[in-house]
């Protein structure tokens, strides 16, 4: 692995920078062939070398030993990624975090962050949309669905845990037909007319387990596009601003089941103007009041995280709202350059203070 750092050849600090990756990734990963390449300069310039790191479930214990010997990790796997999920993966970081070694996100915060439950957990907050709710069964998806069905509600229906869409649906009533008109969220799923058996049916590998499913009112405003705010800690360090419309209604004229067009994610600063209004909300309101109610300090925030936000209704003076829709922890890539040395300045502090509590 190439792991030279630029002023020693014994570094102050080792961080491995963790990703899912196969026999043959591990073989040959490198910093530049990372899933982050910029992490390792960064760490670079703060007297740290990025040790960069493949896990599967294969190589478990070869892994073991590598994060043993580091005074960090940082971590950026998938919920499930490439059919694997991370049960062996959370096991380990929960070994490697309780002999000493600084996790980026500890998988206990993530079971409480970087799941949909958050959205029903920390409803108080005022940061759902009204009538989040939770289903933990077929049974009690398939009520709902048939209130949702005679009340000609549109919903927006997710998966426990999940990325890039997966195991989202937009589900509304088809008036001519009686039947349900369902999509999921990964772009190109194609639009389906469905009985509710049916698609409960569909649904049912989601609650296997501790599998549960939210469901969430649908946002009118979703083609104005998502706000995704990135946080060290409990701090704002930049945005991202995209269309996300693959659940968005079809250009007029078009046919149903047409998409719009894609739009890039933009990224800013954390200083952007527009965004001032929901930065501040967040850290003086919202990320308070998630700590306080998840029972979760300052250190114990994931190192790197954000939130996802839709534009919910305008307010009486006609301001915009916002409404959150899912928190992402697992595996935060790509984000801002400018959230890049706050985030290893914090690893710094982090592993600084670590050694102090071993007295080394």
């Amino acid at each position: 692995m190439d792991t030279a750092h630029p002023n020693s050849s014994h570094p102050q600090y080792q961080i491995g920078i963790v990703q899912y990756g196969d026999a043959e990734k591990r073989r040959s990963l490198t910093p530049s062939t990372s899933k982050v390449p910029s992490v390792f300069p960064a760490l670079a310039a703060q007297d740290m070398v990025g040790v960069p790191v493949a896990h599967n479930d294969e190589a478990h214990d070869e892994v073991r030993a590598e994060l043993l010997r580091m005074d960090g990790v940082l971590v950026w796997v998938n919920p499930i990624e490439d059919g694997h999920d991370r049960t062996r993966l959370d096991a380990l970081l929960r070994e490697v975090a309780a002999a000493g070694v600084f996790v980026s996100t500890h998988p206990d915060v993530i079971l409480k962050l970087g799941t949909k439950q958050v959205l029903v957990d920390t409803r108080s907050l005022g940061w759902s949309a009204p009538g989040t709710r939770l289903h933990r069964s077929p049974v009690e998806l398939r009520a709902s669905l048939v209130a949702q069905l005679a009340a000609g509600e549109v919903r927006v229906l997710k998966q426990y845990r999940g990325h890039s869409g997966q195991g989202v649906w937009k589900v509304e009533p088809d008036a001519a037909t009686g039947l349900l008109r369902v999509r999921e969220a990964p772009r190109g799923s194609p639009e389906m007319l469905l009985a509710i058996d049916a698609f409960v049916a569909r649904c049912a590998d989601y609650f296997h387990g501790e599998g549960r499913m939210i469901d969430q009112p649908y946002q009118s405003r979703l083609s104005e596009g998502m706000i995704r705010c990135y946080l060290v800690q409990d701090r704002v360090e930049g945005f991202g601003h995209q269309a996300v419309n693959a659940l968005c209604p079809a250009p007029p004229g078009a046919p149903r089941d047409a998409f719009p067009p894609t739009t890039p994610r933009l990224y800013h600063p954390g200083h952007k103007p527009e965004f001032q209004a929901l930065k501040r909300q967040l850290e003086d309101e919202w990320v308070p009041g998630l700590q306080a109610l998840l029972g979760l300090a300052v250190r114990n925030l994931p190192l790197l995280w954000d939130c996802d936000f839709l534009l919910g209704e305008k307010t009486a003076s006609g301001e915009d709202s916002y409404v959150l829709c899912e928190i992402n922890v697992s595996s935060v890539s790509p984000f801002p350059e400018s959230a890049l040395e706050p985030l290893v300045r914090a690893v710094r502090l982090r592993v600084d203070e670590g050694r102090r509590e071993r007295g080394s």
